[in-house]
């Protein structure tokens, strides 16, 4: 499949064709909308941001655990979208993961890091979702924490991407 050819309703389709429910659906979309709202300030891939975005999730169609990425990734290799696409969905939880975490996971042990600015873009979009709700960071840290302790690796990650994307007035 070539990424000039996939549109939003293709992407929407596809979630509803592997019976994403409509939270699933509702929050894809609203990922891939701050999406576009990050890329504007680098140079990036619109398109692939968008796709990446409204298809990060696809794999809750079969699991709503940390593997839902595995498996999107899986999905979409299945139906020979870009490769580009697949590392966006398989990158997109949280701000990475590592191997060790990974292998504690029972995920296939690799390194699980958002590399390119699309994948971290869309990565950290998800973050400051929470549902279909725009959160902040602070929020975010505090929900992470409660869920993994405070001196978990990834709350250290997370606050990096959350500088590394997000433009504040104070930052100039």
């Amino acid at each position: 499949m070539i990424l000039e050819k996939i549109n939003k309703e293709d992407c929407i389709s596809l979630l509803k064709e592997f019976k994403c429910p409509p939270w699933v659906i509702d929050h894809s979309q609203k990922v891939a909308d701050k999406a576009l709202i990050i890329s504007k300030n680098f140079p990036v891939n619109l398109k692939l941001v968008y796709a990446g975005a409204l298809l990060h999730d696809i794999g809750r169609s079969k699991s709503n655990g940390t593997d839902h990425a595995v498996i999107g990734a899986r999905i979409l290799e299945e139906l020979e979208f870009p490769s580009n696409i697949v590392r966006i969905v398989e990158r997109h939880i949280g701000a990475g993961i590592s191997r060790v975490e990974a292998e504690k996971m029972g995920l296939p042990p690799k390194n699980y890091f958002p590399i390119t600015i699309e994948e971290k873009i869309v990565s950290h979009s998800d973050n400051l979702l929470d549902g279909s709700t725009e959160v902040n960071i602070d929020f975010v840290v505090e929900k992470w924490e409660k869920k993994l302790g405070k001196n978990h690796p990834s709350l250290e990650r997370l606050k990096i991407l959350h500088d590394e994307l997000i433009i504040t007035p104070n930052s100039f």
